[in-house]
């Protein structure tokens, strides 16, 4: 690979047929801070974080209305996956398929209670939520990542998401799970990584995806409340606390230990959400703010000092646990965790260790600075070396088609259900560790095949391409002589499109 084909390909989205390729690679990149615009026209038109909270609050109210008419107790929803099948598209997002209008009630109507009515209007709700707000987002994320002018931070917006996984496997993250990147992490991609992990873990999905939002401490005045009445299914939830240390930041086996969880789970007892809670806690929470804002409801928080990692944080309400994760934001092993992550991305499977060295150092000289960081990227050898390093993952690859046969705006039914097909659904990778970045995770012979298939897709759709001409655009450089035979020797234009996008040099970055 040349530098311009490693900046196009490795650092970038993949090259537009319709764009220069850069004379200055470096210069390309690094350029790109001052242009990146954290929220374009097709991401402010997306579905917001404040819109969906009120249809969740909405739907809480119906269900609550439902259980009073009823006298029953509630039921739990169901997972989006008990919706649609995991990894396939949800109901009306399969390729090709029609939209499901939902039926419109009769004026003054009143179904007759029964007790699967709970159930029925999850299952409903969380097809609307599929088909208006998770497909929505899908696709005003891809168009955005079509015509980008700076794909190089838009790879870095991608590969953050992905390290704050969120997973829109239940019915209260559905619709949340894209708002997470576009509001917690594109406005502060090219920020802090203190600031951005605080906008994360204070973000609705994050809360409602790993339970802080019925976290109650055990000595809590909540708490006290609940024990005194005898219902021990209600307590502390440490899965935010552990994921945060574990995945967001220190990495597993770093020094802290199952108490030092503990303790971090009982000073973020109180950070919840407005309005779209469940459980005895949601009442807690109180009706500031719109549904959806981050809250800090004092009768859940854990009262007394913490001791986490050999430090004293003294009782302070909303400021105890922002305190930890201040200082869990900047520690040494926080900076080897993201280095390693980084260098594992743009350098191969098993990360160059002077690379990771070199990150680690500009992030802790820094205090976490992110142009610092991607700068000492940019700079590092084990970047540029002439050899592909990765292998696309299924969104890659897509991107990387659609941009190069100049596609400018994604179907979001279509790029729901592709992306499904090809095993890797966007924002659901089903646990909070993300989604694999290693090759071995999407280069097996099933993988491909399916690549193959939407190739000659996309070929179909393309109209009259000349993919001799179009290759060295996409690859400046890197076109190897066996593949300029093959296209060379195609039987039609489409064939010799599809056969590009699943070229070696294609595949791989």
């Amino acid at each position: 690979m040349t530098k311009a084909s490693i900046a196009l390909n490795r650092f970038g989205l993949g090259a537009r047929g319709d764009q220069p390729v850069p004379t200055d690679p470096l210069g390309w990149l690094t350029g790109q801070f001052a242009k990146y615009d954290p929220v374009p026209d097709v991401i402010a038109s997306a579905p917001t974080s404040a819109g969906v909270s009120a249809e969740l609050a909405d739907y809480f109210r119906q269900q609550r209305a439902l259980r009073a008419q009823q006298g029953a107790k509630p039921a739990a929803p169901p997972a989006a996956a008990a919706v649609a099948m995991p990894g396939a598209a949800p109901v009306g997002l399969q390729m090709g398929a029609q939209p499901v209008q939902p039926r419109t009630p009769v004026p003054g109507a009143v179904p007759p209670p029964g007790k699967d009515d709970a159930m029925r209007q999850a299952r409903q709700f969380a097809q609307r939520t599929g088909r208006g707000d998770y497909a929505g987002a899908v696709g005003a994320r891809a168009t955005n990542a079509l015509v980008t002018e700076t794909p190089f931070v838009e790879r870095l917006v991608h590969f953050w998401a992905n390290h704050f996984a969120v997973s829109a496997d239940k019915l209260e993250v559905i619709g949340l799970s894209g708002t997470l990147e576009f509001e917690a992490i594109r406005p502060h991609v090219l920020g802090s990584f203190r600031d951005m992990l605080l906008a994360v873990e204070q973000h609705p999905a994050m809360l409602l995806y790993l339970d802080q939002a019925v976290s109650v401490g055990p000595t809590s005045p909540l708490g006290l409340k609940i024990a005194a009445r005898g219902n021990r299914k209600v307590g502390l939830n440490e899965n935010l606390a552990r994921e945060i240390l574990e995945l967001h930041t220190l990495g597993v086996r770093t020094g802290y230990t199952q108490a030092d969880v503990t303790e971090f789970a009982r000073a973020m007892t109180g950070w919840t959400v407005a309005g779209i809670g469940r459980g005895p806690g949601s009442a807690a929470a109180g009706t500031d703010g719109l549904p959806g804002d981050f809250v800090f409801a004092a009768p859940l928080h854990e009262p007394g000092d913490r001791m986490i990692m050999g430090k004293r944080y003294p009782a302070g309400g909303v400021e105890q646990a922002r305190a930890v994760l201040f200082d869990v934001a900047i520690a040494p092993a926080t900076a080897t965790h993201i280095a390693t992550k980084l260098a594992r991305h743009f350098a191969g499977d098993t990360p160059p260790p002077a690379m990771v060295e070199r990150l680690q150092t500009a992030f802790l000289t820094s205090g976490g600075d992110l142009p610092t960081l991607y700068r000492a990227l940019i700079a590092s050898p084990e970047a540029w070396v002439e050899q592909p390093v990765k292998f696309k993952t299924p969104w890659e690859w897509t991107i990387s088609s659609m941009r190069a046969l100049n596609v400018k705006v994604a179907d979001p039914q279509v790029i729901v259900g592709l992306l499904n097909q090809l095993g890797q659904p966007t924002w659901k990778p089903g646990q909070p560790i993300g989604f694999d970045d290693i090759a071995g995770s999407w280069a097996g012979p099933d993988a491909v095949l399916r690549r193959v298939e939407a190739a000659e897709r996309f070929a179909a759709r393309a109209g009259n391409i000349d993919a001799r001409a179009l290759a060295p655009k996409l690859l400046p450089g890197s076109v190897s002589p066996a593949t300029q035979t093959a296209l060379a020797n195609c039987e039609s234009p489409a064939q010799a499109v599809a056969l590009l996008l699943v070229a070696p040099e294609f595949m791989r970055r």
